[in-house]
């Protein structure tokens, strides 16, 4: 991640956060340039970021001035790293186990992690929680293999923090499917869904750093616990669902 993206990431928490308030200005560029130690163009790239995330405006010959977020759960999906790295500064974010086991891979399976039928996976249910409010259900399977030695007690706290500081492996790019679909079973009796409560599904394959998949997931989100946008960083524009 650029420089630029980071300085994006701490203003966008410092927001959330509330070390800057609605309707408060931030530091002018000079001051933030100085505070993160770059240069006034990379500042100027950063808070185009979040002009563009719409949690910022410019006032010309006053600076910016904070707008939102519109929801302390709202998230940028294009930040990569889980969702302890997009969430876990809002309060205490954890994880219930609802299943956990070592299997076969379906098809599906098989297509997505680029492995064979008898090489085994992890199929992981969680339930993760904010501040022990259900937010998200997180289906997940990984190869075995290519990714020894997960617990109960790593599955309780961050998968990604145990693959990038214990295995020592770097992240590459994901792709992503987001779509709408109507509570099931488990929607309603973890999420606290209503019959006819609408729940947002992301499907993700994520890869290492060398093209290999190493998680294939659908994570399912509540209605009504923020928005989740997404940034093309390359045209400028965003997406908000």
């Amino acid at each position: 991640m650029a420089f630029y993206q980071d300085i994006a990431v701490d203003l966008r928490k410092q927001i959330i956060d509330g070390v800057y308030p609605k309707n408060s200005r931030l530091p002018n560029q000079a001051e933030l340039a100085k505070l993160y130690t770059t240069s006034r163009v990379t500042i100027q790239k950063a808070l185009k970021i979040l002009q563009i995330e719409g949690l910022i405006e410019g006032r010309q010959g006053s600076g910016s001035y904070v707008k939102g977020p519109e929801s302390v759960y709202d998230y940028d999906a294009s930040i990569y790293g889980g969702m302890t790295k997009k969430l876990g500064h809002l309060g205490n974010l954890n994880s219930k186990i609802i299943s956990f086991g070592v299997t076969f891979p379906s098809e599906k399976d098989q297509e997505k992690l680029k492995i064979g039928k008898n090489d085994p996976i992890y199929d992981i249910i969680r339930l993760r929680m904010l501040d022990d409010e259900p937010l998200a259900i997180e289906y997940t399977v990984m190869p075995v293999l290519l990714i020894p030695g997960i617990s109960e007690e790593i599955l309780k706290s961050s998968i990604y923090q145990y693959i990038q500081e214990d295995l020592h492996l770097k992240f590459g790019q994901s792709h992503r499917r987001i779509k709408a679909d109507k509570p099931d079973q488990y929607d309603i009796e973890y999420l606290h869904c209503q019959p006819d409560d609408p729940v947002l599904e992301i499907e993700q394959t994520v890869y290492l750093e060398n093209d290999q998949p190493f998680e294939y997931s659908q994570t399912r989100h509540r209605y009504d616990k923020g928005d989740i946008t997404i940034v093309n960083k390359s045209s400028r524009h965003i997406y908000r669902l």
